[in-house]
């Protein structure tokens, strides 16, 4: 009797691709690009930004948003579309402000051979920017500690500091003044008082910033009663 036997069918291996050594790999797909704002939403919301700015400075951060639309020269929706909330409003008006006075500072310094004349010309530039209507804002429930405004405040701090610095360093500054006195100073007379309605105080402001600036020559003709205020003594004050 004959054993059968069953004949296995062999498994092949696939035949392997044929590569041109002359080819250029495909790269494998990267992340997908983030498209960037149209122009004229950049200028949308830089126009909603500064036109709540000076809503702000005259009649508070309860500003109606119809008011600030108005200003603005553009519809509800669009300022709903870029800011949906009062306090996302707020955030980004404190954001916006202290972004334009970091770069003031840094292009008075970078620009002006004197560093008085660096000093002086942050600081009326800062006034233009309103930074005096910020205190109002962050006192009124503002989230102090988000991490865009920490970043933020930092980024100024030290552009002040540095220009502060610069013209104690030249002889051209007193030198028992901090960055808190003239942040200080610089947020009181920038300021208009409320319920005056006087609005139109920018003349008087910059009058009065002068004054002040001059009695921060070196050398000091009068010695100040107390010591220099700190950035940190304003924010553990205000913050």
């Amino acid at each position: 009797m004959k054993r059968s036997t069953s004949t296995a069918t062999a498994v092949r291996p696939a035949p392997e691709a044929s590569v041109d050594p002359t080819s250029t790999p495909t790269p494998a797909p990267g992340p997908t690009a983030v498209p960037r704002p149209r122009a004229d939403a950049v200028r949308n919301r830089e126009r909603i930004l500064a036109a709540a700015r000076e809503a702000f400075v005259e009649s508070g951060s309860a500003t109606p948003f119809d008011e600030v639309a108005r200003r603005a020269g553009i519809g509800n929706a669009t300022l709903y579309r870029h800011f949906p909330d009062r306090a996302s409003l707020v955030h980004h008006v404190v954001l916006f402000t202290m972004g334009r006075v970091t770069a003031s500072a840094e292009a008075s310094l970078a620009e002006e051979s004197d560093a008085f004349a660096a000093l002086c010309r942050f600081t009326h530039a800062a006034a233009d920017e309103r930074i005096g209507a910020l205190c109002p804002m962050l006192a009124d429930g503002f989230d102090g500690e988000h991490p865009e405004l920490l970043e933020a405040r930092t980024v100024l701090e030290e552009a002040v500091v540095t220009l502060l610095t610069a013209g104690q360093a030249a002889g051209l500054v007193r030198t028992d003044i901090g960055a808190g006195d003239l942040m200080v100073a610089l947020s009181q007379l920038s300021r208009p008082l409320p319920g005056i309605g006087c609005l139109d105080t920018d003349r008087f402001a910059h009058r009065h910033l002068q004054l002040f600036l001059d009695g921060l020559r070196a050398p000091a003709r009068s010695e100040l009663p107390g010591s220099a205020a700190t950035l940190d003594d304003l924010r553990q004050k205000t913050m």
